[in-house]
């Protein structure tokens, strides 16, 4: 699943191909893929794009919404008549395969989108991905916009704190994964901003002080600012807006998919191991299983 950062990316680019062009005509390819009446968007034009947390909002004239969430496996990619990725005026974002440079619509197509100067067509492998056509006033009261928690951009320490303490017998890891809790954090971010606060993924969420948290939250800032900036990481599944690979991982990342290198801050060796079901990177000197506080208390 894409995280944050490569799906802001994706916003972006998108936003320098598609604004201002009208939807002539929508085809349908899989209808799981779909849901709403498709004639509600078409004759309409594309206002703008919007992101909640790791879905992305088209609001279109009319006072119509589109959602598309890319999940596991979807794509966006944008060509005129003949245009391939590379091109100037093609665009592809998303889990990349053979799509990107075939043409198109292929195998993988589920939804094509007929716009004034080009196509959108959007591919989903494992078909997970869905677009939804909604009314734009009733955007944010949608069913899976309304549980998304803050980003860490609009939450406070206080209201982050109080979250994790909500949850205080969840592994930290599990817990800043929850989009209930805090929207945008993914597996790559989650290793990252841990390690940027020094704190071992599998502690408790109601051990972690105050001050804890505020370390915390600023690393989830921190390193997906810097992703952003970046265009992404340099993972399997994602590439940046215009095709090419981000290099967040390559420049960035200081634990995440770093194992058997030394630690920037200690030397130790970088390991991984697995926490909440998922691959995890840690520095086990930086980041003790067992915080400062709890340490005094044994030690007294």
């Amino acid at each position: 699943m894409p995280e944050l950062p490569e799906v802001e990316t994706i916003r972006r680019g998108l936003c320098g191909f598609c604004l201002q062009q009208k939807i002539k005509r929508v085809m349908i390819n899989c209808d799981k893929s779909f849901i709403g009446p498709k004639e509600i968007i078409e004759g309409q034009r594309i206002d703008n794009i919007r992101r909640f947390g790791k879905a992305l909002v088209f609001d279109l004239t009319g006072n119509v919404s589109m959602m598309i969430h890319l999940r596991m496996t979807g794509q966006l990619i944008y060509r005129l008549k003949g245009k391939k990725l590379g091109d100037e005026d093609s665009f592809a974002g998303g889990h990349p395969t053979d799509s990107f440079l075939n043409e198109l619509p292929d195998k993988q197509t589920r939804v094509i989108f007929e716009l004034e100067k080009g196509t959108l067509y959007f591919n989903d492998q494992r078909k997970f991905g869905f677009v939804k056509v909604i009314p734009t006033a009733e955007v944010e009261d949608d069913n899976f916009i309304r549980q998304l928690a803050p980003e860490p951009w609009d939450m406070d320490v206080d209201d982050f704190y109080n979250r994790l303490k909500r949850h205080k017998n969840s592994c930290i890891k599990a817990t800043i994964l929850d989009q209930k809790i805090i929207c945008g954090l993914g597996n790559i971010y989650a290793d990252e901003a841990l390690y940027y606060a020094s704190i071992h993924p599998e502690r408790l969420a109601g051990s972690l002080s105050e001050k804890e948290a505020e370390n915390l939250l600023e690393g989830a800032r921190k390193v997906m600012e810097a992703s952003i900036n970046s265009g992404g990481s340099t993972m399997a599944t994602y590439v940046k807006a215009d095709g090419t690979k981000g290099d967040y991982l390559r420049l960035f990342a200081k634990v995440f998919r770093r194992e058997g290198e030394p630690c920037e801050r200690c030397g130790t060796e970088i390991e991984k191991i697995r926490v909440a079901g998922r691959g995890t990177h840690i520095c086990p000197y930086c980041q003790q299983k067992t915080s400062r506080q709890e340490t005094r208390k044994v030690t007294r």
